[in-house]
C-alpha cells in the first residue's frame, strides 16, 4: 500500500488521448472501466479505529449499492435528472454509494441543502436539514452493522431500512446538466484524471488516506481521482498512528 497526497494545485492537463465523459453519466465512466477489468476486486476498504470497523466492498458490491440507492433516490424520493443532492456527510463507504446513486440518476451533487430536491444527511445534521426546508430528507445512520435510525421526524427516510428494499440494478433515465457544485460531468471527470495523473495514480493500485472528504471540502482529490484512475481507496478514519503501517 502506498500512501499519497493528492493536490489539484499540481495537476497536469488530462492527456488529449483520453476520451471525457463517454458514459451516461459520471458513475457509469467511474465505475464502468473498473467493473469491465475486475470487478471482484477490493474498490473501497474502510477502516474506523474507534469503533473496529473494517469493511471490504468490490467493484459489484459497490455498484450494488450505488443502484440501490439511485433505485431509492428515484423510485421514494422522486429524484429525476438535473435534481439537486445535498450530500452532508463525511468520509465513509456510504457516503461514496450516495453520491454515485446520485450522479447515476443524473443529478447534480452539492452542499448546500437550500433548494436542494434531496438532502442525505447524518442524525448530527438533521436540524440543518429540515431548516432548510428540501423537499425530501434521507437520513443515514453510517452504523457499521447497518442498524437504522429510530425516534426520526415524520417523513424522513431512514436509508438503512429502505435501501434494502431496492433493486440492486439500475438503468439510468438520461444525464443532467450538472454533476458536482454546479461543474458538468466532463469537467469534473477531466479533473479527476488531471488529478490522478498528477499525483501518479495509476490503475489497481492501492490508495490509503486518512483525509476526512466531503462535497464541502471538495471530492476531485479524494475519492475521486482514485476511481479515475482504476486504483482502491482505502479509507481510514479515526486512525491510531500505531496501526497505519500496519
Amino acid at each position: 500500500t502506498e500512501i499519497y497526497t493528492l493536490s489539484l494545485h499540481d495537476a497536469l492537463p488530462i492527456s488529449s488521448t483520453e476520451p471525457v465523459g463517454t458514459a451516461m453519466t459520471l458513475t457509469d465512466d467511474l465505475l464502468g472501466p473498473r467493473l469491465a477489468a475486475d470487478a471482484a476486486a477490493p474498490l473501497v476498504t474502510y477502516y474506523d479505529d474507534a469503533c473496529g470497523e473494517r469493511i471490504e466492498l468490490s467493484g459489484t458490491t459497490l455498484a450494488n449499492w450505488a443502484a440501490k440507492t439511485a433505485n431509492l433516490l428515484r423510485d421514494e424520493c422522486d429524484l429525476e435528472p438535473g435534481g439537486r443532492v445535498a450530500v452532508l456527510l463525511s468520509a465513509h463507504w456510504q457516503t461514496l454509494a450516495v453520491l454515485l446513486g446520485a450522479w447515476w440518476c443524473g443529478a447534480e451533487v452539492v452542499a448546500d441543502p437550500a433548494d436542494a430536491d434531496v438532502v442525505c444527511c447524518d442524525a448530527d445534521r438533521l436540524p440543518v436539514a429540515a431548516d432548510a426546508g428540501a423537499g425530501v430528507v434521507v437520513a443515514l445512520s453510517l452504523h457499521a452493522f447497518g442498524r437504522g435510525l429510530s425516534g426520526l421526524p415524520a417523513g424522513v427516510v431512514d436509508y438503512a431500512t429502505e435501501v434494502r428494499l431496492h433493486g440492486d440494478v439500475f438503468m439510468p433515465d438520461g444525464p443532467g446538466e450538472a454533476a458536482l457544485e454546479g461543474a458538468a460531468h466532463d469537467t469534473v471527470l477531466a479533473a479527476a484524471r488531471a488529478a490522478a495523473l498528477a499525483s501518479g495514480l495509476v490503475a489497481g493500485a492501492r490508495v490509503l488516506t486518512t483525509r476526512d472528504w466531503s462535497v464541502a471540502d471538495g471530492l476531485v482529490e479524494v475519492p475521486l481521482a482514485v476511481l479515475a484512475a482504476g486504483a482502491a481507496l482505502v479509507q481510514c478514519r479515526n486512525v491510531d498512528p500505531g496501526a497505519l503501517d500496519r
